[in-house]
């Protein structure tokens, strides 16, 4: 049984939508499906490999019906199989189930798409920014985000060459 057919069979009223495109194939989940749906993967699927998480912003999207779209390539390193899973979270308090637990890569995958999207990660043991400064308040990969900043970076020290 293919890993679609096993998903599809597990979670008959899950509401996952499957897509390919060349050797893509991807699975779009609901959040709350999301940590059953990754953990079935993992532990039963042998997808023992979290390769990457990151986020999208929708929102000047046409047509778009959610904010964030966040994305899961897992894989499966004795067979070659990679999979694409992809959840979607709104505002005002963007949240996901941390997948920390399942893989150890997580920490700073979800630190990453956290500083730069601002998308939180419950269950997360440690969960702060990881490229911007602590006092950076902003996100900004979020659309939302002005190209040129908010003038915020006349608060960060200048480190220069000769200083380190």
């Amino acid at each position: 049984m293919s890993t679609d057919e096993t998903l599809q069979a597990t979670f008959p009223d899950g509401g996952l939508t499957f897509s390919q495109f060349r050797d893509n194939r991807r699975v779009v989940v609901p959040a709350a499906k999301l940590q059953p749906i990754l953990s079935l993967l993992k532990t039963d699927l042998g997808f023992d490999m979290l390769a990457e998480i990151t986020a999208v912003d929708y929102l000047e999207y046409e047509g778009a019906t959610d904010r964030f779209g966040v994305v899961y390539v897992v894989l499966n390193t004795q067979t070659g199989e990679r999979l694409i899973v992809k959840t979607f979270v709104n505002d005002p308090n963007p949240t996901l189930p941390s997948m920390f637990s399942l893989w150890k890569s997580a920490d700073w995958l979800e630190r990453e798409v956290y500083d730069m999207f601002g998308i939180s990660f419950a269950g997360h043991p440690d969960l702060r920014r990881i490229l911007t400064p602590d006092e950076f308040t902003a996100h900004p990969l979020r659309k939302d985000y002005p190209l040129k900043g908010r003038g915020e970076r006349h608060n960060f020290p200048i480190v220069t060459r000769a200083e380190g």
